[in-house]
């Protein structure tokens, strides 16, 4: 059985900076892409950043410059350091496997539970 399981969020200042991990478990993951997505309330999904088997990445352009998507396949993990957080960035963050295409991750069947970013001005 596949499980993604997200940690690492919580309630920070405007500025502040989190690292979130997503460890999968039931199968490897090391050739597919993985990343994040995240939803704040009243919004729909929104494409955050990705990291391919390669360790190529892909970010969003409202988190380019500030947040780093990085992976460690001996893990089977991937981690997301954002700083420079803004209120904007509210939102629960789920991790995904999925193809590339056209440099956004397409989410695929597993989804982790999702962990909770507050971001307080």
């Amino acid at each position: 059985q596949v499980q993604l399981v997200e940690s690492g969020g919580g309630l920070v200042q405007a500025g502040g900076s989190l690292r979130l991990s997503c460890a999968a478990s039931g199968r490897t993951f090391s050739s597919t892409a993985m990343g994040w997505f995240r939803q704040a309330p009243g919004k729909g999904r929104e494409f955050v950043a990705a990291v391919n088997w390669s360790g190529h990445t892909y970010y969003a352009d409202s988190v380019k410059g500030r947040f780093t998507i990085s992976r460690d396949n001996a893990k089977n993990t991937i981690y997301l350091q954002m700083n420079s957080l803004k209120p904007d960035d509210t939102a629960v963050y789920n991790c995904t496997a999925g193809p590339i295409i056209a440099d956004q991750l397409v989410p695929g069947d597993h989804w982790g539970q999702g962990t909770q970013v507050t971001v307080s001005s």
